[in-house]
């Protein structure tokens, strides 16, 4: 990895190794601090004397908190910094770890998990806006892909940990464990990571300026199609979490522990996936390896609308369709992603931002609905989610390229004019002759 270059007239901040593993370290403790807690879920309905709705609003709130804030966090990154705002989101999210520890009743957990949700918005909000920063066009889906690989170690072991953790400890251990988590990402942040934003400017904190750049990002089809791509399939995936737990648990009778290792398909295939990617890049263009996960996609929606309707309700039935979202998914997002911020540099924080609240705003969404219309975990698993996939399926259809960024650095808008202009993968680790070459073929064209 430290061979890519920066698409930049400067020098990265940070290696791509560096930047992935922070990347990685930091984007995810938000679905670590989901999966974690989602085997204790059924167990703590009677620890608080309450109902299983009562508790799926504690995914709500920590949803809502994860999602809306990422539109103040990710502003406030390019006002003031990278570094300094995630540091002061992730403090917000180790105060609401420690109330979670010794919350008394339902309402505080409520209110600590709505915390802990402010403050892992940094995590998505800052973590691609590093990427970007420094990197772009292949460079940057190559290391976006590397940060898809670790990220799928964390959530894959969570939900066995939390259930081991719960059995063996109780359910204020797995609160003390995201408080640990805090710390580190903390001291990883102060002592291990450079400022990336080299041109911070306090005029895009202010309301207006947020609310024009936001409306600029909105308007920009060649950004909103992919992001409305990725909200809906990550959205469908979030929009599980509340669901799977009362699925396998309750209704198929699975131990905390076997959940835990039933959901290992899931982040398995999101791995797999992942190591897929990294080897299809290699061999053919990121719009093919965007097509094939769409095609998986496809089969995993078919799999949810129909799977559970005609065949007996089994831990294969509803964990398969699962699985086939999560590898699509990861075929998907790392390609999808750098489309989306290859042509909004100046806004990449806010840019990464909104796609982080389409992201968990989807989750948010769709575990909503299946709260509110849907009584039965089972009709909503096979309703709301082939819905979202749906959506996503739609709006697939409609994406193009992005066009060329003119308001960047003139070094970097060259570079990127040539990223899109020619085969990517001729770039990276050619020599300024072949560069040159390339340049005058481009111009006898």
């Amino acid at each position: 990895m430290t061979d890519i270059p920066a698409i930049s007239d400067h020098q990265p901040v940070m290696t791509p190794l560096r930047t992935a593993v922070i990347g990685a370290l930091i984007v995810a403790i938000g679905p670590m601090s989901l999966s974690l807690y989602s085997p204790a879920m059924p167990a703590l309905v009677k620890v608080f004397g309450t109902t299983p709705s009562m508790l799926n609003l504690t995914m709500t709130t920590y949803f809502f908190g994860y999602a809306f804030s990422q539109l103040v966090c990710g502003p406030l990154s390019d006002a003031y910094g990278r570094r300094s705002v995630a540091l002061a989101f992730f403090t917000f999210y180790l105060l609401g770890s420690v109330i979670a520890i010794v919350a008394p009743n339902i309402e505080i957990l409520l209110a600590a998990r709505i915390i802990q949700g402010i403050g892992v918005a940094a995590g998505a909000a800052v973590s691609r806006a590093l990427v970007r920063d420094q990197f772009s066009g292949l460079s940057a889906t190559k290391i976006m892909n590397l940060i898809a690989l670790m990220l799928a170690v964390g959530p894959a072991v969570s939900p066995m940990l939390g259930g081991m953790i719960l059995g063996a400890f109780g359910w204020h251990w797995i609160f003390l464990a995201m408080a640990l988590y805090g710390v580190v990402v903390l001291l990883t942040l102060g002592f291990a990571t450079g400022e990336t934003n080299r041109a911070p400017d306090p005029a895009r904190a202010r309301p207006a300026q947020v609310l024009r750049n936001y409306a600029s990002l909105i308007g920009n089809r060649s950004y909103i199609a992919p992001v409305v791509l990725l909200g809906c399939t990550v959205g469908a995936i979030y929009t599980l979490s509340p669901l799977m737990p009362f699925l396998l648990i309750d209704r198929l009778g699975l131990s905390s522990t076997g959940f835990g290792f039933a959901m290992i398909a899931q982040t398995g295939s999101y791995a797999l996936g992942s190591f897929c990617t990294a080897w299809l890049l290699k061999l053919v263009h990121e719009r093919t390896v965007v097509r094939i996960g769409i095609g998986f996609v496809l089969v995993a929606a078919l799999g949810f609308a129909v799977g559970p309707r005609l065949l007996p309700l089994s831990v294969p039935v509803i964990v398969v369709p699962v699985s086939l979202l999560a590898f699509g998914m990861a075929l998907i997002n790392p390609s999808t992603t750098m489309k989306a911020l290859s042509g909004v540099a100046a806004l990449a924080g806010a840019a990464s931002a909104f796609m982080g609240f389409m992201q968990i705003g989807g989750g948010l969404l769709g575990s909503g609905v299946s709260a509110l219309l849907f009584r039965d975990p089972v009709t909503a698993y096979a309703t709301v989610v082939p819905i979202m996939l749906g959506i996503a399926l739609l709006t697939a259809v409609t994406m193009r390229s992005p066009q060329p960024q003119v308001s960047a650095a003139a070094g970097d808008a060259h570079l990127e004019d040539l990223e899109l202009a020619l085969d990517p993968a001729g770039v990276i680790g050619a020599s300024g002759d072949q560069i040159e070459a390339r340049l005058k073929a481009k111009s006898n064209l």
